[in-house]
């Protein structure tokens, strides 16, 4: 009689079944992060998939809008997996989950509520990563065309016209 084989661990299939199973929001494999619904995914080159999976809920938690699907902030922080910025981001991101396990939780990503989070990142706001992370997600988010409808915006008026032309002057509610 054979001896069964050891597991190997999870393949990638087994990972993401189970994740979708247990309704995570991200799923994290070698070199890549996906959604939970399998609804988009990013591969990863430089920085590991669970440090952006972490910038990830990061940018969210910083700038949170529930009408954002997380792939708009998958796009913001995409900027991050670099070989010039890996070593940064990677210390930035123990930095955060120091706090984390300061605060009483294994890593920041497994602080189940916003409230949670959102103190771990207030023990963190004065210094450099997350100044950077914030201060580039504010062009790296609100910069993506395909949002600026959710949020009302019509895009620049200088092509058709400018705003002078186009309901500058529109107020009737004075």
């Amino acid at each position: 009689m054979t001896k069964p084989l050891k597991s190997r661990g999870l393949t990638r299939r087994q990972l993401l079944s189970r994740s979708v199973a247990a309704g995570a929001s991200l799923v994290v494999g070698a070199g890549f992060v996906a959604s939970g619904n399998a609804a988009w995914a990013l591969e990863t080159t430089a920085i590991k998939p669970e440090s952006m999976a972490t910038l990830i809920q990061m940018a969210r938690d910083i700038y949170p809008h529930d009408q954002v699907a997380d792939q708009f902030y998958a796009v913001a922080v995409k900027g991050y997996d670099s070989a010039e910025n890996a070593e940064k981001v990677e210390a930035g991101i123990a930095e955060l989950n120091a706090a984390a396990v300061a605060a009483g939780h294994a890593d920041y990503l497994s602080i189940g509520w916003e409230e949670d989070r959102v103190a771990v990142l207030k023990a963190i706001e004065s210094g450099a990563f997350f100044q950077t992370v914030r201060a580039g997600l504010v062009t790296g988010l609100y910069n993506q065309k395909d949002l600026w409808p959710i949020f009302g915006y019509e895009g620049e008026s200088f092509t058709l016209g400018g705003y002078i032309e186009r309901g500058f002057d529109d107020i009737n509610w004075l």
